[in-house]
This record gives structure tokens, C-alpha cells and sequence, in this order.
């Protein structure tokens, strides 16, 4: 006797071999011997093989017209035999009985199961619902099938063009243009982003990375809503000095300024002032909440996205010919020792008499003009000879002050590369546009450390951490950046303990000197007000209180958002210098060698432009070693670039004839490239003095 019976789902046939009052032991054709309930057996025969029953009912269900058996059935619940008997006829043999019972199965939408063999015809209305969808699931297979053939002959269907970045990056696995790229990848042995470069879905290569970016990070776009610009105070003192900023011509958001008094007298006041949107933007106000979700300024060659809309800018920014609200920080110092001997924080209105441009300038203030009054440079501005004596106290000031750092630091600061500026030339119309990428790139150095930079960023480390250790004298909490040591590996952490930071050498960090750009800034600002107006009792006035959720919040989002941020302007600055490779037809570079890079290879460092790549025949070469290579292709998309050694130009006998190694060499930031669809990053995110908060604008 042999029986037919389901399992998990499927239909199996084979011989009895002992059956009880529940169950059976059955042993099919291959062997195996299964245990099945009673009531999963739905047919009991002699005649046929089991297996030539099955063979017989697959071709009869797949006869059976469904239409037609769904017309013959009862409108009450029916058992499959039964059907056989009305659809063919009513001697209908064990074949027919069991193909409608596989027919009737495989078809859920004209028949519902309703038992043991039994089923229930579906309602006309259920039916035609079920059968157009059945319509549409094969319209939309077929459709898919269509546009990967498109795909894989080289055509970018317009639908799979309009998800691109979707697909890509941030993919519904479940959307038919993502099925289609996935089936076309498969059949052509093509990675996607090569099958969609080759099918022309990528028109631009910097679109590519622009658009990729503002999916990611502006999905709505980057244009502000319409908000009223919050004025400043209007009973804020006038500041008896005469303040000057030091930044790039660039430079819109202003957002500190220097001021000496008191030179000769044995006693010098320094005042850094800050320019201050926390005296009139309120915490969880709706321009707060547009700062809070952008977190930073995005800097890129030959265009930004500002955090705060530019009419808020306006008002804050530190213009030169108007008193311009301020926080500052006045520092005295004794003039002979250079020690600091009081330090006061004002709320106040800073008339600002210049903004000196660095990158016009840097040629004229030099170390030597600084030290000896008696050279003087053809077509020197007024207003920079006006203050000359004060930048020349000032360049001391900061050499001494970063001595002292280096002391608590235990090491000196060693930044021997130079910083790179990037610029587009473009005609007067498309200035302040979007770059569409086909723009010539200028790239030209200027020394880390150079005497203006200098100034500003000792000042800037002042600030930040005399505020950060006086809210933390005051309770009032902050958001501070903090490195435990400069072991390896030992990296720099925000939080909102007043914690040391052994990177610069000082007791506490607290981002504080560029409210105007970074949302991280803007809260400390908030808190030192609080510490301006209400001294021992901030703790109770200020905005954010100890252990406050929000503030957790507010870094755990600006860690992650400035990371991105930087991560584009890195790979944008990568994009470009190998646009300008390409731009003046340069094949070969010299080059150090910078470390050991992914799969063996080792990554070099270009000696003259902000490009690092690995070079195949580097291995086993120490670090430092000088190179020539030839480049190899350029990959726009990836930001891919490989070279191969030509010849070694050091002498491997003598240390002093290697490449410059300075401290920023050991940053895990410097990739050589990150695969496909991926940013290749050549920028430090490091406390360098020199940019600490002078990032380019």
C-alpha cells in the first residue's frame, strides 16, 4: 500500500510500511523512512508507483485550466477529489484526483485551503484583485528584466538614473531598479558602479560626489528657511580698542579678532574677541534648531555650505568699520616675562579697524619683518604698517606661548609640510556658484606655522582653554576636546568633563572661538555668557546643565556630522589635485615613502601636492625614502590613483637625505584610496596650532 501525503509544505509519495491510529511509517523512493500524521495523508493506492503517480499528477495540474476548475467548483467547501470528479469526470482516476490537488494547492489566489484536502473557491471581487496584482508582479519582472538588459548593453534606463544615488548608497532592496542593477551586475561579472559608469549614468564626475554627498547629509537641500535675523542687544558697552582680524580672502564668517593695549608700559592687555550670535539666538529657538541639525560649516575647494544663513552671518561677522558684538577674553600679561597675570571675560561691542587678508600678506609679514622695523616692503598696506609693532609683540607672544605648550606636551610640535590652497578659476558670473567640476585648479602652499597663522591660533588656544577651565571652576559643563596622551593610537575624544589634552599641552580644550561656524562652539558661547553675566551662580542660569541629555546628544551628532564634513573636504581636495594631474599632463612625481598601506602595498606621500597613493615596487623601502614614479590612471569616480617606482632618489646611507616625517604622519586619515564608491581621504583631522580654528574657508 502506498500513500500520498504532505510535508512541510510539499507533496511526497511512498510505501506503508506500518500504520497505527495516528501516524504511518512511510519509506520513499530513496530510501529514507519518514513519520506522518494521519491527518497529512491524503491519498491511500496499490496502483501506481508512487513515483509515476507523482510524474501523472504534475502533468495533469499543470493541464487543468484554472479559470474553467474555478467555475466548476462548489460555492461551499469542497474536497479536491470532488472537484476532480466535476472538472473531468466522475470515475476520474487517481492521477486526476491527485493533479487538481496539486493544481488547487499551487493556485492560493483562485482557492483557499479550508482543511485536510479541502479548499474554498475565492469571491469574484477577491479573484480579480489577486489576478491583477498577479499581472503586475509580471509586468514589473519583465520590466526589470528589460532594463538590465539595457544595463548590460550599455544603457542607462532614465529610472534607474533618477535612484542612482539611492541604489548606490542607500538601496531598497525591494525597488525594481535595484533589482535591476543587481540582476545586470550578476549576468555581466560587472561591480555596479562600473556597470553604471559604463552605462553613462554618471554624466559628471563631480556631480557624482557632490550629489552623493548631499544624499547623504542635505537631503532636502541646502537652502534655509525663511527666518527672521535675531538683532544683537542693544545695551552692550563700546570697547575702548581697536581690534583687526587675520584670516582668507575667502573668509565671510569672521568670527575673531586680536586687540594690544598698553605696549611699552610694561603691562599688555591681549583681547581675543569673538564674534557672539550666543547674545541673541535663544536654545531651541527655530534658528538654533537650523545650527543644530547642520552643526558646522562644509568647506570645499571653490564653495561652502554655511551653518547659519548668511543674513545671521552679516550681523555677527566681524567687518571691519563698525562695532561688532563680541565675547572677549582680555589677557594681561607681564611684558618683560610674557607671563600671564590676569584674565577677564566682557560682553561688549568691538570696533574691528581692518580685516587683514593672510594670503595678501604673508609675503610682506615675515619673521624677519616682524623682528626689524627697519625693513620695509614696497605698496605695504596702512593699515597693516599701523600695526605692525603690535604683530611683532604678538609673534613673540606666540612663539612663547608655544614653547610652553611644547613643555607640558613633552615633545615639539613637527609640522614640516607645507598646508595646500585650492582655487577655481572661473569667469565673474559663475563666482559664488556651485563648481560643475570642469573649472582649471590652482594649487599653492604656504608653510604651516607662518607668522600670521601663528598669532591666530596661540590666541585661539588661549581662549579655548582659559574658558573651558573657567566654566569648569564655575560647574558650569561644556563640550570639550580632550587626548589622554600621544601614545598611538590614544586619539582625541570630545565630552564634557574639563579633561587635559596632551596633544596641545594644556589643562582643558573647549571649542569656543568659532560660534559662527561650528554648532559646538556656539553651545560653549551660550555657557560662557552664562559665566560673563552670573559668575559663582552660572551652574543655575546657564543653558545646559551637568549631566544635561541634550548636551550628550549635541556632540554625539557634531562627532559624527564633522566627521563627514571633513571627509568631503578631504575627498573633494583629493578630487581636485587629481583633476589638476590631469590638467597639466603630469606622468611622473617625486615622492616619500609614508607607510605601509592596504594589502601589502605601501603608500607614499607626493613631495610638492596633498596626495597620497600606493606605489607598486615600494615594498620593503623604509619610511622616508625619495622616490620618482610614474602615475598610473586616474579614476574620478573612486579617486583612485596608483604609481610604479622608477627609481630611488635618496641616499639609502644617510638619515638626513630622507623625506620630511613630521607628527601628523602617524593619522589614521591619510588612505591612499578606499575602494570603489568610496571618499579617498589625503587630510589630518589633528589639533595643529596652525589650523586649530582657521579652517580654510
Amino acid at each position: 500500500m502506498h500513500a500520498l501525503f504532505e510535508e512541510t509544505g510539499k507533496f511526497l509519495a511512498g510505501r506503508i510500511l506500518s500504520e497505527a491510529d495516528t501516524s504511518a511509517q512511510i519509506e520513499l523512493d530513496s530510501g529514507k523512512r519518514v513519520k506522518v500524521k494521519s491527518a497529512h495523508i491524503l491519498l491511500k493506492f496499490d496502483k501506481p508507483a508512487p513515483a509515476e503517480l507523482m510524474a501523472q499528477a504534475q502533468a495533469v495540474a499543470e493541464s487543468i485550466e484554472l479559470d474553467l476548475a474555478w467555475e466548476f467548483a462548489p460555492e461551499d467547501e469542497f474536497g479536491f477529489a470532488e472537484l476532480a470528479r466535476d472538472y473531468f469526470s466522475a470515475s476520474a482516476p487517481l492521477s486526476e484526483q491527485a493533479g487538481v490537488l496539486f493544481a488547487l494547492y499551487q493556485a492560493p489566489h483562485y482557492f483557499r485551503r479550508a482543511g485536510k484536502g479541502r479548499f474554498k473557491k475565492a469571491t469574484p471581487d477577491i479573484l480579480q484583485q489577486a489576478l491583477a496584482a498577479i499581472e503586475k508582479k509580471k509586468a514589473l519582472l519583465a520590466q526589470i528584466d528589460d532594463w538590465a538588459a539595457q544595463l548590460g548593453q550599455g544603457v542607462c534606463p532614465e529610472p534607474i538614473r533618477e535612484q542612482l544615488y539611492k541604489i548606490l548608497f542607500r538601496p531598497d532592496k525591494n525597488a525594481p531598479e535595484y533589482k535591476a542593477v543587481v540582476e545586470a551586475s550578476r549576468a555581466t561579472h560587472t561591480a555596479p558602479l562600473e556597470l553604471l559608469q559604463k552605462a553613462g549614468a554618471i554624466d559628471s564626475s563631480y556631480q557624482f560626489h557632490w550629489k552623493r554627498f548631499l544624499f547623504d547629509n542635505f537631503p532636502k537641500g541646502t537652502g534655509f528657511p525663511a527666518l527672521d535675523a535675531p538683532q544683537p542687544p542693544q545695551d552692550l558697552p563700546l570697547a575702548d580698542v581697536q581690534a583687526y582680524s587675520i584670516d582668507d580672502s575667502n573668509t565671510t564668517e569672521i568670527d575673531d579678532a586680536l586687540s594690544v593695549q598698553g605696549l611699552g608700559s610694561g603691562t599688555v592687555v591681549l583681547g581675543i574677541h569673538i564674534a557672539a550670535p550666543g547674545l541673541a539666538i535663544v536654545p531651541g529657538s527655530a534658528l538654533d534648531q537650523v545650527g543644530r541639525q547642520r552643526l558646522s560649516t562644509v568647506y570645499m575647494p571653490g564653495y561652502k555650505i554655511t551653518m547659519l544663513p548668511s543674513e545671521v552671518v552679516q550681523i555677527y561677522t566681524l567687518d571691519a568699520g563698525r562695532a561688532n558684538p563680541a565675547v572677549s577674553l582680555y589677557v594681561t600679561f607681564d611684558e618683560a616675562t610674557l607671563e600671564i597675570t590676569a584674565t577677564e571675560t566682557k560682553l561688549e561691542r568691538v570696533p574691528v579697524s581692518v580685516n587683514l587678508r593672510h594670503d595678501q600678506l604673508d609675503h610682506i609679514v615675515t619673521e624677519e619683518w616682524l623682528a626689524d622695523p627697519t625693513i620695509e616692503h614696497e605698496n605695504t598696506p596702512q593699515p597693516l604698517q599701523d600695526v605692525r609693532n603690535q604683530l611683532s609683540f604678538l609673534y613673540i607672544l606666540a612663539k612663547h606661548l608655544k614653547a610652553q605648550r611644547e613643555v607640558v606636551r613633552g615633545k615639539p610640535e613637527n609640522f614640516n609640510r607645507p598646508d595646500y590652497n585650492f582655487s577655481l578659476r572661473r569667469d565673474e558670473a559663475s563666482k559664488g556658484n556651485e563648481p560643475d567640476g570642469t573649472e582649471q585648479v590652482v594649487i599653492t602652499t604656504r608653510q604651516r606655522g607662518a607668522p600670521l597663522d601663528l598669532i591666530v591660533a596661540e590666541a585661539a588656544i588661549v581662549a579655548n582653554s582659559t574658558w573651558g577651565n573657567w566654566m569648569a571652576e564655575l560647574g558650569v559643563p561644556g563640550i570639550y576636546r580632550s587626548q589622554a596622551s600621544l601614545a598611538p593610537g590614544v586619539k582625541v575624544r570630545m565630552g564634557t568633563k574639563a579633561l587635559p589634552h596632551a596633544g596641545i599641552g594644556v589643562k582643558s580644550y573647549a571649542w569656543a572661538t568659532s560660534p559662527l561656524r561650528r554648532y559646538t562652539d556656539l553651545v560653549n558661547q551660550w555657557q560662557i555668557i552664562a559665566c560673563a553675566r552670573h559668575g559663582n551662580t552660572a551652574a543655575l542660569a546657564a543653558p545646559f546643565k551637568p549631566k544635561d541629555a541634550d548636551l550628550f546628544s549635541i556632540i554625539s551628532n557634531f562627532d559624527a556630522t564633522y566627521s563627514a564634513y571633513n571627509g568631503y573636504q578631504s575627498g573633494m581636495e583629493r578630487f581636485w589635485t587629481l583633476k589638476y594631474l590631469a590638467q597639466n599632463n603630469i606622468t611622473e612625481l617625486e615622492v616619500t615613502v609614508f607607510k605601509e598601506g592596504y594589502a601589502g602595498s605601501y603608500l607614499v606621500r607626493a613631495d610638492t601636492l596633498p596626495l597620497v597613493f600606493p606605489v607598486l615596487g615600494a615594498q620593503n623601502l623604509p619610511r622616508g625614502a625619495r622616490l620618482r614614479v610614474r602615475l598610473g590612471d586616474i579614476d574620478d569616480i573612486t579617486l583612485d590613483l596608483h604609481g610604479t617606482l622608477l627609481e630611488r632618489l635618496d641616499n639609502p646611507d644617510d638619515a638626513t637625505d630622507d623625506g620630511p616625517v613630521d607628527d601628523s604622519e602617524d593619522s589614521e586619515d591619510d588612505q591612499a584610496s578606499a575602494g570603489p564608491i568610496a571618499i579617498a581621504v589625503d587630510m589630518n583631522e589633528t589639533e595643529a596650532p596652525a589650523s586649530a580654528d582657521n579652517p580654510a574657508p
